[in-house]
C-alpha cells in the first residue's frame, strides 16, 4: 500500500503556509510547488495549486482550492513537546499574526488550521496512578484556555523555569482579554 498524504485545503495562501510550517520543525522542506496550467475556479493559470511538503518527516499536501472550505477543529495538528521552551516556541510562532488560542493547549494559525500543543508526559499524568494527581492534571488542561499544568507534574518533571505572565497582546475593541501565550506544562 502507498503512503498516506494528508491534503489540507488553503485559499490561495499554500506557499506561504507551507514554508512556514516547514521553517518550525527539523527533518522538514518544501519538496514541491506545482502551478496551474489553466485557470480554475479559484485561481488563473500560474497560480500555486499545490505544494507538497515534508514536515517532521511526514508527507503533505496543501491544495489552493479556494474559499469553499475552511478548517474546523475537528483535524487538527498535535505536537508531542519534550520541555517547555519547545512549547513556548510552538505556541508563539503558530499564534502570532492572527492564530488564536483555545482550550487544553489547543491554538488556531493565521490560516485556520487547529494545532493541539502539550508535552509528550500528559498522557503519563491523566494515567497516574495516584488519581488525584490525574484528576489534577485532568481538571486543570480542561478549566483553562491556556491551562497552567505545571503544578500537577511531580517533582523533577517540571517542563522549564517558572515564567512571567506575558504581556497582552494588542484585541480589538470590546473583545475580552485573555492570555496570549501557551498553557504551562
Amino acid at each position: 500500500m502507498n503512503d498516506v498524504t494528508p491534503c489540507l485545503w488553503f485559499d490561495g495562501q499554500s506557499e506561504e503556509a507551507a514554508n512556514f510550517y516547514v521553517s518550525l520543525f527539523p527533518d522538514s522542506r518544501v519538496d514541491k510547488v506545482t502551478r496551474s496550467p489553466a485557470d480554475y475556479p479559484s485561481g488563473k493559470a500560474g497560480d500555486v495549486l499545490t505544494v507538497e511538503f515534508t514536515l517532521a518527516g511526514r508527507p503533505f499536501m496543501i491544495l489552493n482550492g479556494g474559499p469553499e472550505f475552511s478548517f474546523t477543529e475537528a483535524v487538527s495538528m498535535s505536537i508531542p513537546c519534550d520541555d517547555q521552551a519547545e512549547v513556548d516556541r510552538l505556541w508563539g510562532a503558530l499564534s502570532a499574526e492572527g492564530g488564536s488560542p483555545g482550550p487544553c493547549g489547543w491554538l488556531k494559525d493565521r490560516w485556520g488550521l487547529s494545532w493541539q500543543i502539550v508535552p509528550k508526559v500528559l498522557p503519563e499524568l491523566l494515567a497516574d496512578p495516584d488519581r488525584s494527581r490525574g484528576r489534577r492534571a485532568m481538571e486543570k488542561m480542561m478549566n483553562h484556555g491556556q491551562a497552567r499544568h505545571r503544578r500537577a507534574l511531580p517533582r523533577g518533571r517540571r517542563l522549564g523555569p517558572n515564567r512571567p505572565p506575558r504581556p497582552a497582546r494588542r484585541r480589538p475593541s470590546g473583545a475580552p482579554a485573555t492570555r496570549s501565550g501557551p498553557a504551562e506544562w
